[in-house]
């Protein structure tokens, strides 16, 4: 359960803490979107969100890239609730059998926004998942 930070990572979590004043664990670049993905350490979202989101839309303009923030946890599925974020997630479990699979059971008027536009938000919590809890997929229920 390692994962490596390219130095582009590296270097947008350095602007996202000196904006925010919020510490970032990880940073997912998805050049596709035109989006940057932070984890922000548990607890650290109203920082890094700013009072009416004023602070990430700073680093917005800065980065010149949509931003979107992942709060990080202490448990597996805590963490993928988060990473489907503002999805609303009814139920996480974990299945470990020869893979490690997240069950998601979201409300179904949110199924979409667990997807993301062609599945970038299901892609990214598989990824995050992957990255910070060795769990192999994250399917919904």
């Amino acid at each position: 359960m390692g994962r490596t930070l390219s130095n582009d990572a590296l270097q947008y979590i350095a602007v996202f803490e000196d904006v925010t004043g919020a510490p970032a664990t990880d940073c997912v670049i998805d050049e596709e979107a035109g989006r940057l993905v932070f984890v922000v350490a548990t607890g650290e979202m109203g920082t890094a969100i700013g009072p009416g989101g004023r602070t990430v839309q700073r680093l917005e303009d800065r980065l010149d890239k949509d931003v979107d923030l992942v709060e990080d946890a202490d448990t597996p599925e805590a963490f993928v609730a988060n990473a489907l974020s503002p999805a609303a997630v009814y139920n996480v479990t974990i299945s470990e059998n020869e893979t490690t699979i997240a069950y998601v059971e979201v409300a179904q008027e949110d199924v979409g926004v667990a997807i993301g536009a062609e599945g970038r938000n299901i892609e990214t919590a598989r990824l995050l998942a992957e990255r910070h809890f060795d769990v192999d997929d994250v399917q919904l229920t």
